[in-house]
């Protein structure tokens, strides 16, 4: 198989593979005939949060969202197109319910993530909606699954495929309009973190208004430690 590379003055750039597989045919009049097959793939591209905003905005990229329900319900960026790559595991298989158990305990009970399995119909509903020359910005809220989705449309052939390098996270706020009770950056936020880090918040306020009276009314606080029972 001969291989060569080029790279076309697309904006954003973009590295292109021309594959080129010779199969060999069956022999006629005592001469090897040979096929030439070219298979063109584009590589995925990836862009930070200006750069995604000025794909969709200049050149009519449509977000796809790759996140699972529970994250993209809490935020998402508004006229996107939601195809999970992961959706929520409900088998009940004995392994199943113990791996999901385990979870629900400790990943979902701190950080609010789902139990989840690969989507076997992610592909499917991809092509059902989009053309593989369609421009597509793949986003999730780390940069993990939409890599891993980018690399699966650009095996199926997909052309123009681009992705936010750091995820949803990275994004300033008003980057995108968003949907959702929460900021786009921190809709991967959820279960008891975000429950510690509001007590925190409220500990760490009461103890500095508690140094504050203390330091500008030493007598008016001297007379309540007088009139706590341990004293």
């Amino acid at each position: 198989m001969v291989v060569l590379g080029f790279c076309t003055a697309s904006s954003p750039p973009r590295s292109t593979w021309a594959a080129f597989r010779v199969n060999p045919l069956k022999v006629a009049n005592g001469k090897l005939h040979h096929k030439r097959i070219a298979v063109i793939r584009a590589e995925v591209d990836f862009v930070n949060g200006e750069e995604a905003k000025r794909l969709v905005v200049e050149e009519g990229y449509t977000v796809l969202d790759v996140r699972d329900k529970t994250q993209y319900e809490r935020a998402h960026i508004k006229s996107c197109y939601h195809a999970p790559l992961f959706v929520e595991n409900n088998d009940n298989d004995i392994s199943t319910i113990v791996k999901r158990t385990v979870h629900n305990n400790f990943s979902g009970l701190f950080f609010g993530i789902a139990f989840t399995k690969p989507n076997p119909d992610f592909i499917k509903s991809i092509k059902e909606k989009f053309s593989t020359d369609s421009k597509l910005l793949v986003v999730c809220q780390e940069g993990l699954r939409s890599t891993a989705a980018a690399n699966k449309l650009e095996k199926e052939g997909f052309q123009n495929v681009s992705c936010i390098a750091s995820g949803l996270q990275s994004l300033k706020p008003g980057t995108f309009e968003s949907e959702g009770k929460t900021e786009l950056q921190n809709a991967g936020k959820a279960g008891l973190v975000t429950v510690q880090g509001k007590i925190s918040a409220v500990l760490g306020t009461v103890l500095i208004c508690a140094y504050l009276f203390i330091t500008f009314f030493p007598d008016q606080a001297e007379k309540l430690l007088q009139m706590s029972p341990a004293s």
